[in-house]
């Protein structure tokens, strides 16, 4: 017995095991498509915005980056204020976490849901609750890479000298 079940009383262990049974089977192997298919439309739509800038716009492929994410940014928030984001991450699961786009629907789904409750405490308070602990592990694990680089490469410091 697990120690989930030990603290159930039998007729509450009974009722488990008879939820347990009816519960539908979820479908994994078709889950993980919809979530592979829709990241991957993602990626693809990113890399196209990625080449538009390069082709059109004439920057090189690492100055067309920053204005990909933004605009990728741009959509994600977009298509979550009109409700079609979420529509998407209902049908493809983690497949419309990827990481720009996920990160602005989370943000923005917050500040729009709780923006009746004013700027600072609704909007500023709330957008950051689901993506705070995101963005202080993003620095904290920034930093620890830092120091692991700086440790395996003391000459990266001074420009590289």
């Amino acid at each position: 017995m697990s120690s989930n079940k030990k603290k159930f009383t039998p007729v509450q262990q009974e009722y488990q095991e008879l939820a347990k049974k009816h519960e539908p089977k979820r479908p994994i192997f078709i889950n993980c498509l919809k979530a592979f298919l829709v990241g991957g439309l993602i990626c693809i739509i990113g890399q196209a915005v990625q080449e538009m800038f390069v082709h059109w716009a004439g920057f090189d492929e690492k100055k067309a980056s920053n204005p990909t994410v933004a605009v990728m940014i741009f959509l994600s928030v977009v298509l979550t204020s009109l409700g079609i984001y979420d529509k998407i991450a209902q049908w493809a699961g983690a497949g419309s976490a990827v990481p720009v786009t996920g990160f602005a629907n989370t943000m923005s789904s917050a500040a729009i849901e709780h923006r009746s409750e004013g700027l600072v405490l609704g909007v500023g308070g709330k957008m950051f609750k689901i993506s705070g602990p995101v963005i202080v592990f993003g620095v904290v694990a920034a930093f620890v890479v830092g120091i692991v680089h700086l440790i395996f490469n003391p000459h990266a410091v001074g420009g590289g000298h």
